[in-house]
């Protein structure tokens, strides 16, 4: 990792770049639409940026200073990549919840209008979290060894990396704290929102997402 007093001003910019869009009745329109027209990839750019400052802000309150990782630009790409992966997933699941409840397989559908639309939005939030979440972040557990591996020099083969994750700490902290405690009560407030609005919550909760993944090592 290199110091660099830029990068905070570069994150704070990101930062503020999607804020001011996002305040701004017109170009929060287009966000919207771009968003809904396009979501894949919107899902990349918007994880591939929020999700790395979130890297750049853990390490700036791990180590003191704003450092700037190795492989920056592998980094943002694997973190675009789950941004597709999660876009995905989020249709997916939110269909799947509907479905369960016009089937009666998950109560909710005679409920009244706020009881059922927050027993869809907190089944979708925790069925996606209990298992596509787990998944998703062990995959970024290894290829975040993976890449601290190449720095280091070391053999990257995959039974080093498997072996090199912390996966005591991933299981206690990742699975057993986050999950049930920020990331299951986070998506069932983003799921009770319009679905124009879900777009603009989980940008938010990108920067979280980078935080909380890498602020444990």
């Amino acid at each position: 990792m290199k110091k660099n007093i830029g990068i905070g001003i570069v994150s704070f910019m990101i930062i503020s770049l999607f804020a001011l869009i996002l305040i701004v009745p017109q170009s929060r329109e287009i966000f919207k639409s771009l968003s809904s027209t396009h979501p894949f990839i919107m899902g990349f750019i918007k994880f591939g940026l929020l999700a790395t400052v979130g890297e750049l802000i853990a390490a700036r309150l791990a180590k003191k200073s704003w450092l700037l990782p190795d492989y920056i630009g592998l980094r943002a790409l694997i973190w675009g990549l789950i941004g597709i992966a999660i876009t995905f997933m989020m249709k997916s699941y939110t269909f799947a919840v509907i479905g369960l409840i016009e089937q009666h397989v998950l109560p909710g559908q005679n409920c009244p209008p706020i009881a059922a639309l927050f027993l869809k939005a907190f089944y979708t939030s925790a069925i996606m979290n209990l298992s596509f979440g787990p998944t998703f972040m062990a995959f970024h557990k290894c290829t975040d060894k993976l890449l601290e591996l190449k720095a280091k020099k070391s053999h990257c083969s995959v039974s080093n990396v498997v072996s090199a994750v912390d996966w005591s700490g991933f299981v206690s902290f990742t699975l057993f704290k986050t999950i049930p405690l920020f990331w299951i009560p986070a998506h069932t407030i983003t799921f009770m929102l319009p679905a124009e609005y879900q777009v603009i919550m989980a940008a938010s909760l990108s920067i979280a997402l980078g935080i909380i993944l890498n602020i444990k090592k």
